[in-house]
This record gives structure tokens, C-alpha cells and sequence, in this order.
């Protein structure tokens, strides 16, 4: 029954973005395939886990807050509610107090009795409450945690994942607009059994890096290269997307730096726009021409201006 701010390192009146920002640290750090060998950072990732899937429900925050829950999530009284963590004996004169001290040895019966006048159980003929009275609602089992990695490309595309459960079953997943490597995704019942009904499955997913593409927000980033005659002479070339390849035109004259935009080439947005692609052109010339070398050697304009000039030299 762990404190789930302990746990993240937080304060109790953390806000969500440094919830987010503390689960993700330790995520990190405790995955599960950068401690192979410690089957200890397996069980505490499970924990992080755990106490980020409490603390990032609001409901759950609140109540584990007020004492109504524990770490686990489970009542922390038989009758729904209880002291808040830390808290002593309520203030005021109303109702009755369980702060007993050393010397107090009174039966609990007689205490319920004098307040409910006398019924139990399911029995009695003074009316008041029948039978189940403080029965305590059944736990669910545990929430269980997964780590998907997700391809670059089909998480910019959103393209639907399958995850196999360690029950054998597999469910195919559509992400979400805005995914990002630590998004969470929370598959209702599929965790452990208990008796008060199945926990959930936790998937958080780790987006892959890629060998030619980068993000930048909801942008992705591409350098591309070109010839020296593509630059001068300008034209269409083609270029790689997430979604495959198009045709893009090279303005006459582009040199090495040029940025140019493919609306709509990058990752869904969460209000449902999409980011650009953003491809910024890379001169190649070549090492060893003859012909190059002699044209630019017999160039007039070789020696023309200076490029270096806004640098100041």
C-alpha cells in the first residue's frame, strides 16, 4: 500500500505536468528492456505504473486525497471512507471519534448497538439496517502493465497495433491523435482477476526512432539530398514520407539549408489537424570531376561576392 506520490517523488500538490513529467523520468529509467538482468526494476516500473495510473485520474487523486482510498486503490474502511492520511481524530463534536486511548477496552458491539439500536446482521424486529450492513466492496485485481513499441511511421500515420495479452489473446489497438513515446492506454478489464472483477491493462507506448526521419512536435524533419544540377537547374525530385513518396519541386538557383514544407506530412495533432514535413535540401557535389573542377576554375563569377559576409568575414 505504497504512497503513489512517494513513489513518483512528487509532492501531494503536484500538478499534473510534473506528475506526467516524474512518471515519465522513472519509465524510462526502469524499462523493462534496459534492465533485462534486474528483475527488481521490473517490479518497481509495475509500481510507477501503478501510482501514475492513481494520481492521473482525478477521481482516484481526489479520493486517495480525502483517505477514501489507499495506493492500490482500495477503500480504506469498511464503511467507504476514513481518516485522511496522516490525520488524527476529527475536529468538532459531532458523531463519535475511534481515537481510544490505552486504557479504553469496550466491546465495538455495545458502540454499534447503542447506535443503531440494537439491530444486527439480518435479524431483529426493530427495523434499522438488514443484513450486509459494512460489507466492504470486493477489490479488482490488479492493473497489469505493457510497453508497446511503436514503428515511426505508424505512429505518424496512426496506423492500428496488435498487442498479444500474456493470457495468449491479442487485441489490436487504433492510437491516438498526438501519441508520443510514454502516451498511455488504458484496456479496460484485461488485467488480473479478483474478486470484485478484472483490473486493466496499462500499454505505454515507446515510439521507435527512425534512421533517415525526425520529429519536431507534430512535424517531421527530413534531410535531403540533391545534385548540384538539381540546385542550379531546379526541377522535381523525389522525396520519402511517412505515407510514401512524392514528387517535390526544387526551386532554380536552391542552396544547402533551404527548408521547404509538405503540408500535412506529419503526426495527427490532437485537435485533429496534422503536422508538415519539413525538408531542408543538402548540395552534394562531387569530389572528383574533371569537367566540374575545370568549368569553375575558368568561371567568371567564381570570385563573385562574398558568402560569408553577414557572418562578418
Amino acid at each position: 500500500m505504497a504512497d503513489p506520490y512517494q513513489t513518483l517523488g512528487v509532492a501531494r500538490g503536484a500538478s499534473e505536468d510534473e506528475i506526467k513529467k516524474a512518471y515519465r523520468k522513472l519509465a524510462k529509467e526502469l524499462h523493462p528492456d534496459r534492465n533485462k538482468d534486474n528483475p527488481k526494476a521490473s517490479e518497481r516500473f509495475s509500481q510507477v505504473t501503478q501510482a501514475y495510473d492513481l494520481l492521473n485520474d482525478k477521481d482516484k487523486r481526489a479520493r486517495f486525497d480525502r483517505g477514501e482510498i489507499d495506493g492500490d486503490g482500495n477503500p480504506t474502511s469498511p464503511f467507504g471512507y476514513g481518516p485522511r492520511p496522516g490525520a488524527g481524530a476529527r475536529p468538532g463534536g459531532g458523531g463519535f471519534s475511534a481515537d481510544f486511548g490505552a486504557g479504553d477496552t469496550g466491546d465495538f458491539s455495545d458502540i454499534f448497538e447503542s447506535i443503531f439500536g440494537g439491530a444486527r446482521g439480518g435479524g431483529g424486529s426493530g427495523g434499522g439496517f438488514q443484513g450486509g450492513f459494512g460489507r466492504r466492496p470486493q477489490p479488482k485485481g490488479a492493473n497489469v502493465p505493457y510497453r508497446l513499441t511503436v514503428s515511426f511511421e505508424d505512429a505518424a500515420r496512426l496506423a492500428t497495433q496488435r498487442i498479444t495479452l500474456r493470457d495468449g489473446k491479442t487485441i489490436d489497438l487504433k492510437l491516438p491523435a498526438g501519441v508520443e513515446s510514454g502516451t498511455q492506454m488504458r484496456l479496460s478489464g484485461k488485467g488480473d482477476a479478483g474478486p470484485g472483477g478484472n483490473g486493466d491493462a496499462i500499454v505505454t507506448i515507446e515510439v521507435g526512432q527512425h534512421r533517415f526521419f525526425t520529429r519536431d512536435g507534430d512535424d517531421v524533419r527530413l534531410d535531403l539530398p540533391i545534385s548540384l544540377a538539381e540546385a542550379v537547374l531546379g526541377g522535381k525530385v523525389p522525396v520519402p514520407t511517412v505515407e510514401g513518396n512524392v514528387m517535390l519541386t526544387v526551386p532554380k538557383g536552391a542552396s544547402s539549408g533551404k527548408t521547404l514544407r509538405l503540408k500535412g506530412r506529419g503526426f495527427h495533432k490532437k485537435g485533429g489537424d496534422r503536422g508538415d514535413q519539413l525538408v531542408t535540401l543538402m548540395v552534394e557535389i562531387p569530389a572528383d570531376d574533371a569537367d566540374l573542377t575545370a568549368f569553375v576554375q575558368g568561371w567568371a563569377g567564381r570570385n563573385a561576392g562574398n558568402p560569408r559576409a553577414r557572418l562578418g568575414v
